[in-house]
């Protein structure tokens, strides 16, 4: 980032640099879609632009195709800043990237790679639709909605975003990491409140001070943690598991290691329990060995 785009970064003590840019950040209309049409617009030249990426990373994909549509008004206001509404392609209905268009001031620019890869593709609906295609299975394991896989499945495939070369300039590159705060932070403020008896006002304190997030966002991401125990910490767990075990495959495996049939494993049973997950990696990698 520019000297030129932020000229306090000379003048400023180390420890007030963080908060100061920030603060500037948020405020700063170049960051800022002004109406909702374009925000929708840039969401869908996004998931265009990934959807090309797609075949590098994965052999299967999932017939359903996905949009990307407005939320609705009566419920943006207490709503995060967006999330996959699924389809169903026995019923003729597509997948959903729902994105809030409540309050564009507090919808940053710089969030939307992540948000993208998370909510649509490479994220939820790739991984939804795919487990809502598979043959051959019980018909509740299409449907299971594991959080701690399906939510730390839509946190890898952020990082898969750069792997992808989709964060294209500081500020997006900004975003993702800032994002990535908010996961960890997740872990601090639900535990926190239901731990160590945090009040709401602590956690939307530390949320707003240890990231970028805006004031919005936080507060309604902090209101789902109250009444939504450990749910928080699921993300985290899942994408840990998801980083550790692609690790271990690429360690054991070296030159044979595939990236897209180590996707297609992962994601070719449904959203499977972490343990169970891992002993299906395991004996694939000693079976390629």
């Amino acid at each position: 980032i520019r000297r030129t785009d932020f000229p306090q970064r000379d003048e400023l003590p180390a420890d007030a640099l963080l908060p100061a840019f920030v603060e500037w950040l948020r405020a700063d209309l170049r960051f800022v879609h002004r109406t909702p049409e374009a925000l929708l617009m840039g969401y869908r030249d996004l998931c265009k632009r990934i959807d090309a990426e797609l075949p590098r990373f994965f052999r299967r994909l999932p017939r359903l195709p996905y949009g990307v549509k407005p939320m609705a008004e009566f419920m943006s206001a207490s709503a995060p800043s967006a999330y996959y509404y699924q389809g169903s392609l026995e019923n003729g209905v597509p997948g959903y990237f729902v994105a809030n268009v409540h309050r564009l001031d507090q919808r940053p620019t710089y969030e939307m790679v992540a948000l993208a890869c998370h909510e649509a593709v490479p994220g939820h609906h790739l991984q939804i639709a795919l487990a809502q295609e598979l043959e051959g299975l019980q018909p509740w394991r299409s449907l299971l909605d594991t959080t701690v896989f399906v939510e730390g499945w839509a946190l890898y495939a952020e990082r898969l975003g750069l792997e992808m070369g989709l964060y294209q300039d500081a500020w997006q590159e900004f975003g993702r990491l800032s994002c990535e705060m908010w996961r960890a932070l997740r872990l601090v403020v639900d535990t926190g409140l239901h731990a160590f008896g945090w009040t709401r006002q602590q956690a939307v304190d530390t949320m707003l001070q240890n990231s970028a997030l805006s004031r919005e966002n936080v507060e309604r991401e902090v209101d789902r943690y109250v009444t939504w125990p450990g749910q928080a910490c699921a993300y985290k767990i899942g994408e840990l598991k998801l980083l550790g075990l692609r690790a271990r495959a690429e360690a054991a495996l070296g030159e044979r290691f595939d990236l897209r049939a180590f996707h297609d494993q992962v994601l070719g049973e449904g959203a499977l329990p972490l343990p169970v997950l891992e002993q299906r990696t395991e004996a694939r990698i000693a079976r390629l060995r």
